[in-house]
This record gives structure tokens, sequence and C-alpha cells, in this order.
């Protein structure tokens, strides 16, 4: 096994991608005439070029060279309902023949949010938002208020949207909140800072398992110990579950046993629509309440018909707790079944039911670790490989389950890595 082994093998599958894929080449180069580098959302570009998907269908993607792909990546979790999904696009119809935004409070919202307060412990009341973005933005100016206090505990390798990324160095697109960031499943790393920062952190802001960081899930013990020290410091805990509701019918935070004080939502609770929500106790969400007029919170699709009527229909009729239950368990035998096919080869997937994440290594994983350019060309050639295979996932090792994928599907998927491990065997880790 030599690292000139690996990056020849890499490079040949990147030049068989390069030749099956001329349709996608040519649009990335036309649409890169009118936006910066031919994109307008960062997560899904990589080199040489992204595939350009022309349509979806069930747990089915076609690209633009006419191939076709079971879709393992699911919009990053948000596709929980697959694509065009009958249900949801009755729901939709029927919205949108009722007027698209109407200007005023519908029946809707309440009846959403309703459903949310049914499912989520911890959210007596609900405020929605238009992305999860905004909805961590909305619990952080909640919690400052609240506290009176300006200053945030987040974890490296933490992502709460796209202005507050914790994953590699600082980037300038973050807001400028004074976040102080503890090392995840590390209590005395946060320790440490409530100590060094006494009565200034407002709130503790963690996903109860890494999402964009690599599905890292809390360590026993971690999410209760930041519950008791948050309240020992008067701070606010805030578990954004934009990624990690789906994990349970009531989210992480209903099978771990933790109840936060506020919480995010966002991805599949709209159906498949744009949308994001706060969620917490009554009295930090009554400073939202204009008859009170202490926080006032604007946005123009916030209650818009097409989010709301496609988020019931899925939560009353399709994402039911039976079906949180069951897509879920389906996700963990899948992920052992996985691993027991990487072994061998020092591969392994972390993760939490239905969603996952591939890592060029075998070690225990507390948290997010910095790859080598070893590690990241073994992660691209997996990618590649199963592009190859007839299987979309994110290039970084992301899969999230879909409800309409069957074990045909997962069996897919299970065979494309066995005949990875066995193609690449000569350049891959061994145990």
């Amino acid at each position: 096994m030599t690292g000139n082994t690996l990056k020849t093998e890499l490079a040949a599958c990147v030049e068989r991608f390069t030749r099956a894929n001329p349709n996608s080449a040519r649009q990335l180069e036309w649409a890169a005439r009118v936006m910066p580098g031919g994109n307008t959302r960062s997560v899904l570009f990589y080199e040489p070029f992204p595939l350009t998907m022309s349509s979806g269908a069930g747990c089915l993607l076609t690209d633009m060279d006419g191939h076709r792909y079971i879709d393992f990546l699911a919009e990053y979790t948000a596709a929980l309902y697959g694509h065009s999904h009958p249900v949801i696009l009755h729901a939709l119809s029927q919205g949108m023949a009722r007027g698209l935004n109407l200007s005023a409070h519908t029946e809707l919202e309440a009846r959403l949010a309703t459903l949310i307060v049914e499912r989520f412990d911890c959210a007596e009341q609900v405020r929605f938002t238009n992305s999860g973005t905004e909805a961590n933005l909305l619990a952080l100016a909640a919690a400052v208020a609240y506290t009176d206090r300006r200053a945030i505990i987040a974890f490296s390798g933490g992502y709460h949207g796209g202005v507050m990324s914790f994953a590699g160095p600082a980037t300038a697109m973050n807001v400028p909140h004074r976040v102080y960031l503890a090392d995840y499943n590390d209590l005395h790393s946060v320790e440490r800072l409530m100590h060094q920062h006494r009565g200034k952190i407002a709130a503790i802001l963690v996903e109860p398992m890494l999402g964009a960081g690599g599905c890292i899930c809390a360590a026993p013990g971690f999410l209760q110990g930041l519950r008791e020290m948050s309240r020992a410091h008067g701070a606010l805990l805030i578990f954004d579950e934009v990624m990690t509701s789906r994990l349970a019918p009531g989210g992480l935070q209903e099978k771990l046993e933790v109840k936060p004080d506020l919480i995010t939502l966002g991805k599949y609770v709209g159906g498949g629509m744009p949308c994001g929500m706060l969620g917490g106790r009554r009295e930090i969400m009554a400073q939202f309440d204009p008859r009170l007029g202490r926080l006032p919170h604007a946005g123009t699709f916030n209650n818009n018909v097409m989010t709301l009527s496609a988020g019931i229909a899925g939560l009353e009729q399709v994402f039911t707790r039976e079906a949180a239950i069951a897509l879920n368990t389906r996700g963990d035998a899948l992920r052992q079944q996985l691993n027991q096919v990487l072994a061998p080869v020092a591969l392994q997937f972390t993760g939490q039911g239905s969603v996952m994440n591939f890592h060029p290594t075998a070690m225990h994983l507390q948290r997010p670790m910095e790859l080598s350019e070893y590690q990241k060309r073994l992660r691209d050639l997996y990618f590649f490989h199963l592009i190859e295979s007839g299987i979309y996932l994110a290039r970084r090792g992301l899969v999230a389950l879909s409800l309409p994928l069957t074990d045909n599907e997962l069996l897919h998927l299970l065979t494309a890595t066995r005949a990875f491990v066995d193609r690449y065997a000569a350049v891959l880790p061994c145990d």
C-alpha cells in the first residue's frame, strides 16, 4: 500500500467520472458565467465539477447525462419524504389553490405549531423562520435578551448554519456573536469557559449529535452534564436539532432524555419546503409576543402557505411516531452492516439512526478529526466509487435515509461498499 498507488487509483476514478458526465461539466461552465463558480450553495460544489440533477422521484435522482442514482443524501437530511411524495404533493396543490402568501395570520400556522409542541417536549411555544440558520440566530437573540448576557459557548466542529460554522478555521461569514469554543464530549473544557467568563455566558449551543462535523455522537453523560452546568451557571441550554430531530419521534432530546430550554428545528419539518423553527419554554418565547412588544421578529415567508401545508401533511400522515422509530431502526441496522463490511480495512460509519457518516479511519471518534491527505483521498475514492455504482451521497461521506428507500436500495449500498473493499484492497488501510 502506498500513497502514490492510492493517488493513481483516485485519478483514474475521477477521469472516468469526467468522461461519463459531459453535460454536468458543461452546465457548470455555463452557470459560472452568471454565478461565482457556477454555485449558489457552497456545500454542493466539489472538484472536478458537481453533478447537475435534472429530476427526482421517490428515492431516485436523474442527472443531466441521463444517469440514475439511488439518493442516499436526501438533501442533507431535509428530503426525509423523498422526492415528490404524493401526500406532500397533494398538500402543496391544495395550499397553492388557497393562495401562496396571504398577508395575514392563517389557521395553518397554529396547526403546525400544535404538532411541533405535541412532538417535542421542551417546545411549549413555537416561532417559525425560513431556515435552520435563522432559527439558530433567533435562539441566540432570545437567550441574550432573556439572560441579559452577551457570550455563547459552542463547540469546535459544530455547525449551526451558514453564518455560525465552527468547523475548521474561523470564517469571515460568521455573525459577530461573542462565541467561546469548547471541545465536544469534553465537559471540563466547558467548565473552564464557564469559570473564565463567570456571569457572562447566555447560552450553551450544542448539537446532540454533530451533523456536518461527521455524525459524532454525544458520549454518555455529556449532554446531561451540559444540562446541569447550564442550570448551575444561569445559562440557557439550546439544542440545535435541525438535523437530529428526525432521529427519534421527539428528537434526540427525547431519546437521550435531556430537556433543553430551547430547541431549533428545520430540514424535514416543513415537508421539504424551506423552513426553520424555534421552540422552547413559555417564559423565554414570550419575549416575541407582540402584545408585550419586547423582541420584534420579522420574516415575509415565516408563515407561508406552502411550508405550513407540507409540514402539517408530513407530520400528520407520513412521518408518524411509528414511522420515525421504524426508519431509525433500519438505519441502525444498516450502519452496523456497513461497519461489518468495512472492519477489515479500518474504515467506518458513525452516527445514529437514519443519519450516518463515512470516515477513513477506525479510530473511536469523540470529536471531529483533521484528515491527512491520504485519508482525504480514501474518502474521495469511496465517493467516486459509489457514484460509479449508481449511489449518490455527500462527498464528505454523509448518508441520510429517506422513507421511500426499500431493502433493495439498502442492499445495493452494502453490495457497492463490499465491492469497494474488494476492488481497492491493495490501497486501503488494514485493521
